[in-house]
């Protein structure tokens, strides 16, 4: 009986597997904005980095949000913890109306393929849009990374890198072009 059941599932898995690979957008004609889940809108909404800055992060640049997230643990001076306060507010100020403003590029593009509007001129002049914008986003986050570099010290930098899990691969010391 077991080996019936356990055969009937290894047969029926790999179908149910590629019924599944076939369609991976089934839901997401129902979102408002095709191209953007709900939680990539939020987070537009938000001024939230959603990865746009791991270039940075990754290579020894700690980002704002998570530097706070961790001030204890990096023993941020008053002042340190108020400048990267300063930097996270501005960061986020000027992130959210670009994110909204990519949201509204992205709503245009759907509309236009949803009202069957869409031309090859427009196709390109509104995706180049898109482009623009998304770099604009992208660059406000990295500046911010890149402003951290004069607010923490070397060690506190390693330390951050230590607390959010990156390893001792890379040696941060070597972008540290500046430091308090």
């Amino acid at each position: 009986m077991i080996k019936a059941v356990l055969a009937l599932a290894l047969a029926v898995l790999p179908s149910m597997a590629l019924a599944q690979s076939h369609q991976p957008y089934v839901g997401m004609e129902q979102r408002p904005v095709k191209a953007l889940s709900e939680q990539q809108v939020a987070d537009l909404k938000a001024g939230r980095g959603m990865g746009l800055a791991l270039a940075a992060e990754l290579n020894g640049y700690p980002g704002p949000s998570h530097v706070l997230e961790n001030a204890s643990a990096l023993a941020l001076s008053a002042e340190q913890r108020d400048r990267t306060k300063a930097l996270f507010e501005a960061m986020k100020a000027e992130a959210v109306p670009v994110g909204e403003r990519l949201i509204e590029q992205e709503t245009k593009l759907d509309g236009l393929f949803a009202k069957r509007e869409i031309t090859p001129a427009s196709l390109i002049a509104t995706t180049e849009e898109i482009g623009a914008t998304q770099a604009r986003l992208r660059a406000t986050h990295l500046k911010y990374h890149l402003a951290m570099m004069e607010v923490l010290t070397p060690v506190q930098i390693e330390r951050y890198q230590a607390l959010r899990g990156y390893g001792a691969k890379g040696d941060s010391s070597r972008h540290h072009p500046r430091h308090p």
